[in-house]
């Protein structure tokens, strides 16, 4: 939750190659106050079967950017090993393409960033949600 002298950061990850929720993503929050502050690892979560991540750490007062980390190479493992034991078509996907995906962006105090990821086997987008 944001407070005047917060911001808050909440996310979800939407897999667009089966139009479902990504679940069992691993994600690092880290943060830093200005853009030559170093980065602090403030902690991590993973996605609920909702493809939520519901319980980020808190941001530390005088936050600027924060970084989120997420670790798609896992979650694309575990998916092309459950699609081969169910004989599913074979997917053109060799794996993880983009093994980890980084956003890093910019927060002010007092407001909350919801920053959705959509996610592909080769291709991602994220955007600023409500």
């Amino acid at each position: 939750m944001s407070t005047d002298t917060t911001a808050s950061v909440s996310t979800h990850i939407l897999d667009t190659s089966i139009g479902r929720p990504a679940a069992a993503v691993a994600i690092t929050l880290a943060a830093r106050s200005g853009g030559d502050a170093p980065w602090s690892t403030l902690g991590g979560s993973a996605t609920d079967a909702d493809g939520r991540c519901k319980d980020l750490p808190a941001l530390p007062e005088g936050t600027t950017h924060v970084r989120l980390d997420f670790e798609t190479e896992a979650y694309f493992a575990a998916k092309k090993q459950a699609e081969a034991q169910q004989d599913a078509p074979r997917v053109r996907d060799s794996g993880a393409f983009f093994p980890e995906v980084a956003i890093t962006f910019a927060v002010v105090p007092g407001e909350h960033f919801h920053v959705p990821l959509l996610l592909n086997p080769f291709g991602y987008s994220v955007y600023r949600g409500s």
